[in-house]
């Protein structure tokens, strides 16, 4: 009697360069230039030398501002995604590289040429990082200013990326029309067909609509979630709604944003995170973190005191350029039933709630927990989100890398050149060759 069993699921990783957010241990003396070339460089060559999918590169159209000034967290003069993946494509082989753009305030021909152009020079690794803004402080930088409703955002992303593979598939070789609701194009594409055919999209959101919009549009999609079980349920949901587009398991890849702590053992692996939770959370980011829920200035207030016994004020306006915090009253409410059960001051409440680490312990603890996330379809894959620049990915690579290979979960080489090979995502045949459904 033989037996058959289905080959090892592969796990798929990817580099985020860390920054903008509250991840970056900026005190560290290993933490390095957020600007510098070199920066960039050595994580990508880090990210390579690990045989990782893609590095990953977010983007700001508008430095924060709290209580009139410019947030601290925000880095100034970080250099544009795409000009630097130009750069990267230079100074790497076989590394995607992806890069966010916004589809709420850009233009389809501009984007598909800057992406087709990126995917010529890397010889077929290019992604775009699809993301949406319905701030209208962030849309005072740009001509038409104001905001699109949450809605018509998600409309207009879809008929973006369906614009712009309309134009990457008429290349050099046809003219091209467009003519939809929120876009009436044509004329003639000044690329060729990009090698991948399409550069990879890649899309970042957790609503029900960032969810539709990626099983219809995307080819990986950047989440987060806590547990095997959230993982587990978010897979099964995405996935779930691939089949309306006519479109199979495989052809989306879910892999959640995650942090890494190493250690020799367990309870140094542990003493280590919580370390780097204090050092993201210092006393004066406490406060901030506090009074972007609560909306009131709370610089008079302890941070190793008690939270405040007074409501937060709704859509106060004293933070400018940040991710929507829902329902703040509520959260106001958990934040300070949390303090109670415990305990805790402003400062441990911000830690308690903050994301922490993913995975922390031994490298071999480690690599059996990702292992057993991909085969227990909590996902596809991760993208690695160290808190140091620019060397937070070297210990990973070193330590974690050659176990996940001896598993026989990760490849010892890389099979193909381009980006869609690493993924495992079918070339897409050029629209005017396509068979109608």
């Amino acid at each position: 009697m033989t037996s058959t069993s289905l080959p090892r699921k592969q796990i798929h990783l990817a580099a985020h360069f860390p920054g903008v957010n509250n991840t970056t241990v900026w005190a560290d003396p290993a933490s390095k230039s957020q600007i510098d070339f070199a920066s960039f460089e050595h994580l990508a060559r880090t990210a390579e030398r690990g045989l990782f999918d893609f590095f990953f590169l977010a983007e700001g159209l508008r430095l924060r501002e709290h209580k009139g000034r410019i947030h601290d967290l925000d880095v100034v003069g970080r250099p544009e995604s795409l000009t630097l993946l130009d750069a990267l494509a230079a100074v790497t082989d076989r590394l995607g590289l992806a890069a966010t753009v916004n589809a709420t305030f850009n233009e389809p021909y501009e984007v598909a040429r800057r992406f087709a152009s990126l995917d010529h020079l890397s010889g077929g690794r290019a992604a775009w990082n699809v993301v949406t803004s319905s701030d209208a402080f962030t849309g005072e930088n740009f001509r038409r200013g104001g905001y699109l409703d949450r809605a018509d955002r998600y409309t207009r992303a879809a008929e973006f990326v369906d614009v712009a593979r309309e134009l990457w598939d008429a290349g050099t070789e046809r003219p091209f029309r467009h003519d939809g609701q929120h876009f009436t194009v044509e004329g003639e594409f000044t690329v060729p067909r990009p090698p991948q055919g399409h550069p990879v999209v890649i899309q970042a959101g957790d609503s029900d609509e960032g969810r539709e919009f990626a099983a219809s549009a995307a080819d990986v999609i950047f989440t987060r979630h806590g547990t095997l079980e959230a993982g587990q349920a978010f897979y099964a949901d995405v996935k779930a709604r691939l089949a309306k587009y006519g479109r199979e398991a495989d052809d989306l890849k879910i892999m959640p944003g995650v942090t890494v702590v190493l250690g020799d053992t367990a309870a140094e692996a542990q003493e280590k995170a919580s370390e780097i939770r204090r050092q993201q959370v210092s006393p004066q980011n406490a406060i901030l973190a506090l009074e972007q829920i609560w909306g009131v200035d709370l610089s008079s207030y302890d941070p190793d005191g008690p939270l405040p016994d007074v409501d937060p004020v709704v859509d106060s306006g004293l933070t400018q350029g940040r991710t929507h915090r829902g329902d703040v009253l509520a959260l106001a409410g958990k934040w300070r039933a949390l303090s109670r059960a415990k305990g805790l001051s402003i400062r441990q409440t911000v830690i308690e709630t903050s994301s922490r680490q993913s995975f922390v312990g031994t490298p071999g603890t480690v690599a059996a927990e990702l292992d057993a996330f991909v085969r227990g379809d909590a996902a596809d894959g991760f993208i690695l989100v160290p808190h140091l620049t620019p060397g937070g990915l070297d210990e990973f690579v070193d330590d974690v890398v050659p176990l996940l290979q001896e598993r026989g979960a990760f490849r010892t080489e890389y099979e193909g050149v381009t980006l869609r090979s690493h993924l495992g995502l079918r070339t897409p045949a050029p629209h005017h060759e396509r068979t109608p459904a």
